[in-house]
């Protein structure tokens, strides 16, 4: 099977929301993150898209110390890898240039 290398949109946000997270990208923060940006999503496709991006290289996570608020358990904590910002900043430049030129005057400001 060949090796995936591009990004769908979905992977394109979590990356994003990770990102914006900084140092507190636990999965209902990133959550918080896509959901922000109005589309319909689901805690479930959070996490699995988290753990499919860490399975491919793009993140890495650790689990964080316990927390009261959390009854005592740990969160996991993910950290955009190097991979992880090259692949979606490639995504992007993709799209740009795709774009480049193009009347987008339809476009919602």
């Amino acid at each position: 099977m060949p090796t995936r290398t591009g990004l769908g949109e979905f992977e394109m946000l979590v990356l994003a929301a990770v990102l914006r997270a900084g140092t507190g990208a636990y999965g209902a923060a990133v959550f918080g993150e896509v959901e922000r940006t109005g589309r319909p999503v689901s805690m479930g496709a959070v996490y699995t898209t988290l753990s499919r991006l860490e399975d491919r290289g793009l993140l890495s996570s650790q689990l964080g110390d316990p927390t009261p608020v959390r009854g005592g358990r740990r969160t996991r904590i993910y950290r955009l890898e190097a991979e992880g910002k090259e692949a979606l900043q490639r995504a992007l430049s993709q799209l740009n240039q795709l774009l480049d030129g193009t009347d987008l005057g339809w476009a919602v400001e």
